[in-house]
């Protein structure tokens, strides 16, 4: 049997889907009522987050953040069965992370932090991608049951923090996508051109295929091999801001992008490949 605490959009997903496959699972949340709507699909609903966990053998959590997963697993605890693994999906601080493994470790009580980059879909689906890390035995123990729950399980070393670190990664550049993209609506909407016929450049050019080899020119620190000079970069930057400028748009990133790429033009790189940007976070 398991115990899921969390009954999120998330934690909802995840629990769906071990109902279909057969599994015994006690839910929690701290609103009762997404707890109860799970006794349709067969999940068994507890009030008392102790009870939730009690008989589980696997204690599975997707919370809000690190004070959530402290409080939790605290009130959680007096209901753990001895040889109990507590798996946590919740997005934390590495640091957060690398306390609480430290201090489970101490009350003899096997955790496993396993964030996630998946949506509800990829939940209910077991798609999508779920990080590891820490103890290397204990996750190729683990590994059976948590590959069932997404579409690729990823092992990132024995530092238990380093999924967390990871992750926050990951949601750093998606981020930064988004971003983007309200960037690029902006513009469009400068340039009087709408959102859904500027969303078709997609269908036509797709910069994800270039990512690789962008992430390979800044690694290789080649900025005196340009492929696009920072000075022709910039210029494009200028002509972008003059529209959204003109067209009465306000764009939220692109500013950004061309002070540090000024800043780097007044070190004297302007002939250097516009990549020269990212050298002083190497």
């Amino acid at each position: 049997m398991l115990a899921f605490l969390g009954m999120g959009l998330l934690g909802s997903g995840f629990v769906r889907a071990l109902r279909e496959r057969g599994e015994a699972v006690q839910v929690w949340n701290r609103s009762p009522d997404k707890a109860q709507a799970l006794a349709a699909v067969g999940a068994v609903p507890h009030a008392d987050v102790a009870q939730a966990v009690r008989g589980a053998r696997r204690v599975h959590l997707t919370l809000s953040d690190d004070a959530a997963v402290d409080e939790v697993l605290e009130r959680a605890r007096p209901g753990f069965a001895p040889d109990v693994i507590v798996v946590d999906h919740t997005t934390t601080s590495p640091a957060g992370t690398r306390e609480r493994a430290a201090r489970w470790a101490e009350a003899g009580i096997a955790f496993q932090h396993a964030p996630v980059f998946m949506g509800p879909q990829n939940a209910r689906e077991s798609s999508g991608v779920m990080l590891a890390s820490g103890d290397r035995a204990r996750y190729d123990a683990l590994a059976p049951e948590l590959s069932k729950m997404t579409g690729k399980l990823v092992y990132l070393g024995a530092e238990p923090e380093r999924a967390a670190a990871f992750k926050l990664l990951g949601n750093c550049f998606l981020m930064f996508l988004t971003a983007g993209v309200t960037d690029l609506f902006g513009l469009a909407k400068a340039l009087g051109i709408p959102a859904q016929e500027a969303a078709s450049l997609f269908q036509h050019f797709n910069p994800g295929v270039t990512l690789p080899a962008r992430v390979a020119r800044v690694l290789a620190a080649q900025w005196d091999k340009p492929s696009w000079e920072l000075a022709m970069a910039r210029k494009d930057a200028r002509l972008m801001l003059e529209a959204a400028e003109q067209g009465d748009s306000q764009l939220h990133v692109l500013p950004q992008i061309a002070k540090l790429m000024d800043e780097y033009i007044a070190r004297g790189h302007g002939h250097d490949d516009w990549t020269v940007v990212a050298k002083d976070s190497l």
